[in-house]
């Protein structure tokens, strides 16, 4: 039973080095055997040890060159091609037994809200038994922005809906989030996405932004409805913060209680060959006595 992550996020929020980080933290920390599969054909500067490239089935440059196609087409056709390509994909993954999967999507941000090539591709991977959680990363600098927040939280809530994964949302690069300005509230009510009448009050501050001050509420009222939308933190330096960010995504996919599982089954077999061993002794023990074990000696 396989278990790993499905790492999504937009076009810059650190996907790439998130996949390589966590790879050597959960190497290291966690004695993991942990397999990296790019399924991002337009990435061909990879940081990490990659064991399955999606390079190897189709390349996004060739498809742009005999197709007539350009960057977003191209890579919306490789993984349409990928789609109907899983038995590759599926060879690739049985060459590792045992392992622990990062999948580094694209950044096409369509490709999670409403195109069905990778819930496809997700769907096959639940079939043959993958654990998956989707990992959505954000940028956090988007906290510092209203109206950018707001977007990201529909996204994030599209993405959810679509990808149909247990789901970690995570505001990536928190160490640098005052870095394009301070923030109107705290840090919780972000994360804990909380009354989002005071987002819209400081969106009506903003000229362009009252004139949709209508569809913002009405966003924001159906982002509350749902109420599925929350974020994690996650610096990638900061060995505290990855292992919050691990314990998060463990307990989504199921891996932490999997593990329990293994560690109750072991205690419970070595309290059944304890329990086999003391019974032999036992018996020994009442072979080589002349007298009957419950005979006190002493008696007449």
């Amino acid at each position: 039973m396989p278990y790993g992550q499905l790492v999504i996020g937009p076009p810059g929020s650190g996907k790439t080095t998130y996949c390589h980080g966590m790879q050597q933290f959960l190497a290291s920390g966690y004695n993991r055997k942990v397999v990296v599969v790019n399924l991002d054909p337009a990435n061909d500067l990879l940081p990490y040890d990659c064991d399955i490239d999606i390079a190897s089935l189709v390349c996004v440059e060739d498809t742009m060159k005999y197709l007539k196609l350009g960057p977003n087409g191209g890579l919306i056709y490789c993984m349409e091609y990928l789609e109907k390509n899983t038995d590759w994909l599926e060879q690739q993954l049985d060459r590792f037994k045992d392992s622990y999967f990062l999948f580094d999507c694209p950044g096409q941000v369509e490709l999670y809200t409403h195109h069905n090539a990778i819930k496809t591709i997700v769907e096959r991977l639940q079939q043959i038994d993958f654990k998956l959680v989707a990992v959505h990363l954000v940028d956090s600098h988007y906290c510092t922005d209203p109206s950018k927040f707001l977007s990201v939280l529909l996204t994030s809530l599209s993405t959810m809906l679509q990808i149909e994964l247990p789901h970690v949302n995570i505001l990536s690069k928190i160490d640098l989030i005052e870095r394009y300005g301070k923030l109107a509230f705290g840090l919780d009510f972000y994360t804990e996405v909380l009354n989002l009448d005071y987002l819209l009050q400081r969106m009506n501050e903003d000229e362009f932004s009252k004139k949709y001050r209508k569809l913002s509420a009405a966003l924001a009222g159906l982002i509350e409805n749902y109420s599925l939308v929350w974020f994690a933190t996650l610096n990638i330096q900061d060995k505290e913060s990855v292992a919050n960010v691990i314990k998060i995504i463990d307990k989504a996919n199921g891996y932490i209680f999997n593990q329990a599982d293994n560690n109750i089954a072991a205690l419970m077999s070595s309290a059944f060959f304890l329990t086999l061993s003391m019974n032999a002794k036992v018996k020994e023990l009442h072979l080589k006595s002349d007298s009957p074990p419950w005979k006190d000696d002493n008696q007449e």
